[in-house]
């Protein structure tokens, strides 16, 4: 008997590996005799930078960059000596977290750091970079990254631009001849999970802009920016932005990491699935067991139990899916392919109780999982 343990996080509870280890135990306590391979997953959500250094191995580089109003601020990322791969996540150095919320502007603001963390981990070797462009601060369509990278924006007169949000409109030509050499070398994939074009009305500035601190003057202003690159963009590098899905994800870092990195805009959970050679550990297995805090209406748009049952369905493998707590019905858990079902939420006496008590109420879980199946 082979089984794999592959969930996402209990968020407040249990972490994707916490889970594995309980599960394996209880699992091994009935069943000594089972073979178990343990792959932690995540859809680029909170988390999803311990799950992906289960893999990498790495070791986290601190490096001095800017934020994302050109202030200096210690930002880290992972990198693999080994694998000269590195996972960079754009908040740590561009996102809304490095701010107090009365701070948001992000029609001011830059993506620059980002770049900044970007040229570290090239010039300390790494041939491959995850990049998540989640929980950004800006709406600079990437410029600020880029320009970090040797990319000149120049205004009418053939002078820089200061790449930030509301000057995306002076951009009249792009200079390349100073783009930084390693990015040729270097693969770029990028952990995006939104699918907003670039601009328009459910563009990066009228969708997301407000919750960054832009007013409907700024956003007005951004689109007509966003707009404004875009032509560029279709001109220079014959893409046309709006045909791209998630060109507007984080302020149009999506776009921007497609042209200026040349990078693959991949789902969180496909990245991560990826790294951890997913399909390929399937072979062979009897069970695969997966799980996440919540089973809800938005589990199958990206999210990690998704993700799994898409494999186990085309490799023919049950699968069981132990959450802290399910708000869907059990029609739709059929059609979702799911063999075995369970909640922490149905063994504890309240949610708090259910939190609290994650492991005790997940290693019960799994005692009546093998008691039943096997």
């Amino acid at each position: 008997m082979k089984i794999v343990i592959a969930p996402d996080k209990f968020k407040g509870s249990l972490s994707g590996i916490e889970f594995c280890e309980i599960v394996e135990k209880n699992i091994l306590d009935l069943r000594p005799n089972t073979k178990i391979l343990k792959l932690p997953l995540a859809d680029g959500g909170d988390g999803t930078i311990e799950v992906i250094n289960y893999y990498l191995k790495g070791k986290f580089i601190e490096v001095i960059v800017n934020n994302p109003f050109f202030k200096p601020v210690k930002a880290s990322y992972l990198f693999s000596e080994t694998s000269k791969t590195a996972f960079i996540e754009m908040a740590e150095a561009s996102g809304v977290k490095l701010l107090q919320k009365e701070e948001l502007n992000c029609i001011e603001a830059t993506t620059f750091g980002t770049g900044e963390l970007i040229i570290d981990a090239l010039e300390k070797g790494a041939t491959t970079i995850i990049l998540g462009i989640g929980g950004s601060a800006s709406n600079d369509c990437g410029i600020g990254m880029a320009t970090a990278l040797g990319y000149q924006f120049l205004d009418e007169k053939y002078n820089e631009v200061k790449p930030i949000g509301k000057n995306l409109s002076k951009v009249i030509s792009i200079d390349t001849s100073k783009v930084h050499p390693l990015l040729k070398e270097t693969t770029f994939k990028i952990a995006c999970d939104v699918t907003n074009p670039l601009y328009g009305e459910n563009g990066a500035a009228f969708v997301y802009a407000a919750q960054k601190g832009a007013s409907k003057e700024d956003m007005k202003c951004l689109d007509e920016g966003l707009q404004h690159v875009s032509k560029l963009i279709k001109r220079n590098y014959n893409v046309n932005p709006q045909e791209v899905k998630g060109a507007g994800a984080a302020g149009g870092m999506g776009i921007a990491s497609k042209v200026f990195l040349k990078g693959e805009l991949i789902s969180g959970i496909t990245l991560v699935k990826e790294l951890a050679n997913f399909d390929e550990n399937l072979k062979e297995t009897d069970w695969v067991i997966t799980g996440e805090g919540r089973l809800d209406s938005q589990t199958m748009f990206g999210k990690v139990i998704q993700g799994v049952l898409e494999s186990a369905n085309k490799h023919n493998i049950c699968a069981a899916v132990f959450c802290g707590s399910i708000t869907v019905e059990e029609d739709f858990l059929i059609e979702m392919g799911i063999s075995h079902l369970d909640s922490v939420i149905t063994k504890a006496g309240n949610l708090e109780d259910a939190i609290l008590n994650g492991n005790e109420y997940l290693a019960k879980i799994t005692s009546e999982f093998v008691e039943k199946n096997f």
